[in-house]
């Protein structure tokens, strides 16, 4: 039986997620060691990760209107080289400065060629099974945090955080660049290049179109808080259990607890919503999630940091895919690099507060308690926006483009 050629562009998503932003999200992992053998502070350096998320959402925007211009391919090829190049600099900073600048700009924009251009070339090529197919893309994020965080951690205690950086940028080069030369376009998709897009109230979409919808705004606000939400907790995991007496080799292992937690929440939620709907799926997602935040104030031995990790990493990681179906499923195929990289420019804003607003929190208070309180606040609002979504008409995704014969 011949292999459909869609399973080759999963695993290669899988691939390049997982190392891509394995690396970024590993800053996490060098948060403790690099103030303690730099003095620079832990919101100096979650600086770094807020400039990655918000070079990231520039980054997906322009990297998902070029993969549908210019294909997938080139725009992940570029990405990977950027990346280590990226790391590699960062690595050798010398100044808080330059490391935010080094780390978090290029960084952050090369991570951004990858999710969103892999993700809208996976939906291009499924219709059956198109959430599985998603959700196991973005199955790879989880894996990264899984993999690259303890490899991380024992590069730091074998060697140094510098060390250990440059390795991350040299893996990022060794593993994308090849990968991203397995991905190509459906022979569908070339063919109907000059397709318009038809959403769900049978209108034909521009991409301007497209962005002024109720629809886009819902799922980009939703979006946003989503992010908003679990991102400081996520990014201060680590750390906030180490505050607790953890030993770092096992703090470590939480989040990769929590990363291996999101990779199955990714699968389950995207069976789920085959069967039952993307927006369900993603309502009882969200409130999990919500709920799991707050149970962060009553942490504090290793057990507890394990089970948390595993509730609080299934309802991240389920949530995350839903967004790209639901963004299918209203504005198309044709134009879905544009109008997911638009929908995950919004949420690289809330993903952007969290790490910085924990570090500033800790560093003023000399606690992470306000920072899950503002998170669970902000997580219900997820949940209420997601409730104005509107189910899609489930309408043909594209006109055929006539031939000359015809």
């Amino acid at each position: 039986m011949k292999l459909f050629y869609g399973w080759v562009i999963v695993g290669a998503g899988i691939v390049v997620t997982c190392v891509g932003f394995g690396a970024m999200l590993s800053l996490s992992i060098f948060l403790q060691p690099m103030t303690e053998a730099m003095g620079w502070s832990r919101a100096g350096i979650s600086t770094a990760a807020t400039l990655n998320w918000l070079c990231m959402g520039i980054g997906t925007f322009l990297w998902g209107a070029l993969s549908d211009r210019y294909g997938t391919r080139a725009v992940v090829l570029c990405g990977g080289v950027l990346l280590g190049l990226g790391l590699g600099t960062a690595s050798q900073a010398a100044t808080l400065g330059q490391f935010q600048l080094l780390f978090g700009v290029l960084v952050g924009v090369a991570t951004g060629s990858l999710y969103v251009p892999m993700t809208a070339t996976t939906t291009r090529w499924f219709t059956a099974h198109r959430s599985l197919a998603v959700a196991l893309v973005s199955a790879g994020l989880s894996l990264g945090s899984s993999v690259m965080g303890p490899f991380a951690r024992w590069m730091i205690s074998a060697y140094d955080w510098r060390t250990a950086m440059l390795v991350l940028g040299e893996i990022s080069l060794l593993v994308i660049v090849p990968a991203s030369l397995l991905v190509r376009e459906p022979a569908a998709a070339r063919a109907g290049a000059g397709a318009t897009t038809v959403g769900e109230e049978g209108q034909e979409f521009t991409v301007g179109q497209a962005l002024r919808t109720p629809q886009f705004a819902a799922i980009a606000l939703a979006y946003f808080a989503c992010c908003a939400a679990h991102s400081g907790p996520i990014f201060h995991m680590v750390t906030h259990a180490i505050d607790h007496g953890i030993p770092v080799m096992a703090a470590a292992t939480v989040l990769s607890v929590a990363g291996l937690a999101s990779l199955s929440g990714k699968i389950v939620c995207g069976l789920v919503a085959d069967r039952v709907g993307a927006k369900r799926t993603l309502l009882v997602g969200l409130a999990i999630q919500a709920v799991s935040v707050s149970l962060y104030v009553f942490t504090r031995d290793l057990v507890s940091f394990y089970g948390l990790a595993l509730m609080f990493g299934f309802a991240y990681g389920g949530v995350m895919p839903l967004y790209a179906i639901l963004v299918r499923e209203y504005f198309g195929a044709r134009i879905m690099g544009k109008a997911f990289g638009a929908v995950a420019f919004v949420s690289t804003l809330g993903m952007s507060l969290g790490p910085w607003a924990g570090g500033w929190l800790y560093d003023a208070i000399g606690s992470y308690f306000w920072l899950y309180m503002g998170s669970f606040g902000i997580g219900l609002g997820a949940v209420a926006i997601a409730f104005t979504f509107r189910p899609p008409r489930q309408m043909p995704v594209a006109l055929p483009v006539p031939s000359a014969a015809s």
